[in-house]
């Protein structure tokens, strides 16, 4: 009997990096392409919870889905898009990590045009994945798999329609989501405690407010 096909990866990685970027003109134009896209795969659960997002998309007013964006990522760091932000915060350490997601953009050798954003920034992951390297793409997201489930987990809680983008991310990563955070942690490598910084755990920083 031959094994049911699954979606493939490399298209989920694609549609969910443009669907978790900032809302422009741009994105809303190219929601058929992305309807198209989905269509062509097989049915399975991500692929219906990224459908529901670029339809939530499609209809709704930009101004509201800019705003509704801002708000979510830009405003608060409980639902930081940033990667390495989740595992290492704003610390001495998190610049050698943002050069190694440099490093595995110039080892692919496609020219990666970061537009001004961090490298760890988790549509431009997910791009690279799609398109230049899925392998080393699948490394960097697996690496910081703690950091995929806990933005999952935050933006679960506040019913963001973005949170369907995440868990189609997620269900790309092997083995099944964790269900909360201290499962989350328990995957997680230990916390390494920064030079000349008073002891805490950066995978904790985003889930609470913190003053600047």
């Amino acid at each position: 009997m031959r094994r049911r096909r699954g979606p493939s990866t490399r298209v989920l990685h694609q549609v969910a990096s443009w669907c978790l970027d900032y809302p422009d003109a741009d994105l809303q134009a190219a929601v058929p392409r992305l309807r198209g896209a989905l269509a062509e795969q097989p049915e399975a659960e991500p692929v219906q919870q990224l459908g529901r997002l670029v339809e939530h998309l499609a209809r709704t007013p930009l101004a509201d889905l800019q705003r509704h964006y801002v708000d979510v990522f830009d405003l608060s760091r409980k639902h930081a898009l940033h990667l390495s932000y989740w595992t290492d915060g704003d610390t001495r350490r998190r610049g050698e990590v943002l050069a190694r997601f440099k490093s595995a953009y110039r080892a692919s050798g496609f020219l990666v045009d970061t537009g001004g954003e961090l490298p760890d920034h988790l549509p431009m992951v997910l791009e690279f994945a799609a398109v230049a390297d899925p392998d080393a793409g699948m490394r960097l997201l697996e690496e910081y798999r703690p950091s995929v489930e806990l933005l999952r987990i935050a933006l679960d809680e506040i019913a963001s329609p973005y949170v369907d983008a995440v868990r189609a991310v997620c269900a790309t990563l092997p083995g099944p989501s964790p269900a909360d955070r201290a499962a989350v942690m328990a995957m997680a490598a230990p916390p390494v405690e920064m030079v000349g910084l008073e002891p805490f755990d950066p995978r904790l920083l985003p889930l609470q407010e913190t003053r600047p």
